[in-house]
């Protein structure tokens, strides 16, 4: 059944930071039938762990904080009464306590994936340090567990370096995965902000504000040292179990 108004498809898409999250949620917002939310989460993450983020304030004054209204929020009325209703979450934003069958049953889950020495080292040109939870990696191994086992559901898993040597021939998967048609709109968006982007986008957004399509893969995994080695080392065996999964779409022509 195609989704509508009245039985729509609300997409949760996890991702660890500094992947290509942003770009994606962008690819679904220019669908004419897709609303968007942000890192619906974030805020009710920032209260709830005390963690310093840039924009800390910012976010948490401009978000609901409490976990279980958001969670409402999310498996309620889509915005617009649009028959699918995209979701980009961070794996590291779902605390245990949140992980619950109650809203997450209620959603279809896709998990987008990077190498984690390629996250790292962007995450390490925005913030000083970083940890194996700060990416999310280990989050997104127990979610992945979650909705496998506990839910019965078999996610698409995206590995965003080959999504980036073919997006169209992703996208198409994806669609095809999801049960709703392909559109050539996801391919290319306007520049700029948007109204649904999250208060933290001033900090973290330049890359995407300035694009108008999907950027070319890296075109070799960044060097390492000292602690920024140790933490992708650590994190490369859960990235290849998830990557085991990941769709293998033909190419394009």
């Amino acid at each position: 059944m195609s989704p509508d108004s009245t039985h729509p498809l609300r997409i949760a898409m996890w991702s660890g930071p500094r992947n290509i999250s942003t770009a994606m949620m962008r690819a679904f917002e220019n669908r004419p039938d897709c609303s968007v939310a942000d890192e619906p989460l974030y805020g009710a993450w920032l209260e709830m762990t005390g963690e310093d983020h840039p924009m800390r304030d910012a976010v948490i004054g401009a978000m609901e904080t409490d976990w279980r209204r958001v969670t409402e929020a999310l498996t309620g009325p889509v915005p617009q009464s649009r028959p699918v209703w995209y979701q980009k979450h961070m794996t590291h934003h779902l605390l245990p306590e949140m992980l619950q069958r109650d809203w997450l049953s209620k959603l279809v889950h896709v998990f987008l994936i990077r190498d984690p020495a390629a996250v790292v080292a962007s995450y390490l040109n925005k913030r000083e340090t970083v940890s194996a939870e700060d990416i999310g990696v280990p989050q997104q191994w127990a979610l992945y567990r979650f909705v496998t086992e506990e839910l019965g559901q078999q996610p698409p898993v995206i590995d965003s370096g080959e999504f980036l040597a073919d997006p169209e021939a992703h996208l198409r998967a994806l669609c095809g995965r999801l049960g709703i048609d392909f559109m050539p709109e996801m391919l290319a968006w306007p520049p700029g902000p948007r109204d649904t982007d999250g208060p933290w986008a001033p900090h973290w957004y330049q890359r995407v504000w300035a694009s108008t399509g999907f950027g070319p893969p890296p075109s070799e995994t960044p060097e390492l040292t000292g602690r920024a080695h140790d933490v992708a080392s650590c994190c490369s065996a859960t990235y290849e179990r998830l990557r085991e999964h990941r769709m293998r779409p033909a190419r394009s022509r």
